[in-house]
């Protein structure tokens, strides 16, 4: 059960990285790097998926002892935002494409979860 909870406060750890990462990049307003208006959206759809909520509970109930049933609940919700985050950086790459790498380490510890639920529930 460590393990797993490992991986719950590494995907938590990301996705806070994520929001920080997308936040500033809004603030500075740099135009060279991002179009704002495109960021403004990504900021956006993070606050309607409530990453931020995600990312705290999934601190929060992995930090001492493991609640699968309510983990998975919880990267289930955030996969649901994070498709749909990712539909929209693949529609608007030429402005968005610095996003993708941080995406694509999202959607890979979110794989493992996939991976790990089909071990443990067979």
């Amino acid at each position: 059960m460590k393990f797993e909870m490992q991986k719950a406060i590494m995907l938590a750890e990301n996705i806070n990285e994520f929001i920080k990462y997308v936040q500033k990049n809004h603030e500075i307003k740099n135009s060279f790097r991002f179009n704002i208006d495109k960021l403004y959206q990504v900021k956006l759809l993070i606050e309607e998926y409530k990453f931020q909520m995600i990312a705290d509970e999934l601190l929060r109930i992995n930090q001492y002892s493991w609640d699968g049933k309510y983990t998975y609940y919880l990267v289930d919700g955030f996969k649901k935002g994070m498709d749909v985050i990712d539909d929209y950086v693949k529609n608007h790459y030429e402005e968005l494409y610095l996003l993708s790498a941080r995406l694509y380490t999202l959607k890979d510890l979110i794989q493992l979860f996939n991976r790990m639920e089909t071990e443990t529930y067979p």
